[in-house]
């Protein structure tokens, strides 16, 4: 049984340091992806009270469509369920292939507004070597300014400590 335990009182770099090797040790022992990232959703929705902290994974076609970011394992109110190639911030990561901080969602061109809610927004793709871009790791705050580059940074390793595990 594992328990994420992160100090609130801490910096935001403190306690992504000090939830990156327990995030690594939670799924450094288990295979199934869709597990991992249950898990990961919910260590990072404790640790810093996210709106919503979920995956979007790449999807084979669906009637006739192109590939499209399917909802994953997440943690949050409901939730868009399929997000097109280069649409909105998830779909601009995965094409791109970069991380995305998003200060204010409104400014955002072509924003999906799965809630009205939030406000601000970062994605990280989650890029397997030999295998590209699986998805995507998306949070939402519903505070303007969020995220920054110490949640990039921060997010990036852990989305390497994700790609990682993938068999």
């Amino acid at each position: 049984m594992h328990e994420i335990i992160v100090n609130i009182q801490s910096s935001k770099a403190e306690r992504y340091e000090e939830l990156l090797p327990q995030i690594s040790s939670l799924i450094g022992g288990e295979a199934d992806l869709t597990a991992n990232l249950a898990n990961v959703s919910a260590a990072l929705k404790e640790a810093f009270g996210f709106f919503w902290a979920g995956f979007y994974m790449v999807g084979p076609a669906a009637a006739g469509r192109e590939e499209q970011l399917v909802l994953g394992p997440f943690q949050g109110p409901v939730a868009c369920t399929r997000i097109s190639y280069g649409k909105g911030v998830c779909g601009s990561a995965w094409k791109e292939g970069r991380s995305i901080v998003v200060e204010d969602v409104e400014l955002f061109p072509g924003h999906i507004a799965c809630s009205s809610l939030s406000r601000s927004e970062i994605v990280v793709p989650l890029d397997v070597p030999g295998r590209g871009i699986i998805g995507v790791l998306d949070i939402d705050s519903t505070e303007v300014g969020t995220f920054d580059e110490v949640d990039r940074k921060y997010l990036e390793k852990l989305c390497r400590i994700i790609c990682e595990s993938v068999k």
